[in-house]
């Protein structure tokens, strides 16, 4: 990956993770990796960033939420919140949520933390499902998932799960806008005050572009989960 124009502060390094789906297996060889380039060519201020999505259509979303709510201090973790976590959080609140839920991904989640699927499966039983996932959920994931934030704003880089609104201000682009939006988004050409990487939407190889960078390759179902790694104006993959 070549050197590009948008560049972070001197002495910062960002190791940037796609989403990650519920494959632990994937997340723990790439902090590994981190961890061992972060030994090999230490720097003043290493940083982990995740663009969101931990949850839900792989086999181990519970594990996920474990290895990032105890990420070593060695490359700190900014984590950040994606659609689905958003829904996660929502079903907390709102058992009625699940059935919107459970078409992307809830069930998979939901049987990671133990959770009985049988009422579930049938579109029943959903407050009864909420309240077997507060009692089996540990009370650190929930406070983990919920200090997510929506975007950060790094050097000349802009970091969030799903895109932002052409044409709207970066400091003002709505929650919605940056755990959702595609299509706008992703077929704009417009310059939106800085580089914008993303994941939400799977490629099958990292997508680098003048105004944005894709690296959600679809870890769940590919066994590819991406790490982005950016210094100075240089970019390259992990």
């Amino acid at each position: 990956m070549p050197s590009r124009t948008a560049s972070l502060p001197p002495g910062v390094r960002a190791y940037v993770i796609g989403d990650v789906h519920g494959r632990a297996d994937l997340l723990a060889e790439c902090r590994a990796r981190v961890l061992a380039d972060v030994a090999a060519r230490p720097i003043a201020q290493p940083l982990t960033i995740t663009l969101g999505d931990y949850i839900d259509r792989g086999p181990d979303s519970s594990r996920v939420i474990e290895l990032l709510s105890q990420w070593p201090d060695q490359a700190p973790l900014l984590a950040l919140r994606g659609n689905h976590e958003e829904m996660l959080l929502n079903f907390l609140h709102d058992p009625g949520t699940l059935d919107a839920w459970r078409r992307l991904g809830a069930v998979e989640t939901l049987h990671s933390y133990g959770v009985p699927l049988g009422a579930v499966m049938r579109g029943e039983g959903f407050d009864e499902a909420r309240q077997q996932l507060l009692a089996r959920m540990p009370a650190a994931h929930v406070v983990f998932l919920e200090q997510t934030g929506a975007s950060v704003a790094l050097g000349d880089y802009f970091f969030c799960h799903a895109g932002v609104r052409p044409g709207v201000a970066l400091k003002a682009q709505s929650p919605t806008d940056l755990l959702w939006i595609r299509n706008e988004f992703l077929d704009s050409l417009a310059d939106f005050g800085a580089v914008v990487v993303h994941g939400h939407t799977p490629v099958a190889e990292p997508d680098v572009r003048r105004n944005r960078i894709n690296i959600d390759t679809g870890a769940y179902a590919t066994g590819r989960l991406t790490c982005l790694v950016l210094e100075t104006d240089k970019a390259w993959l992990l």
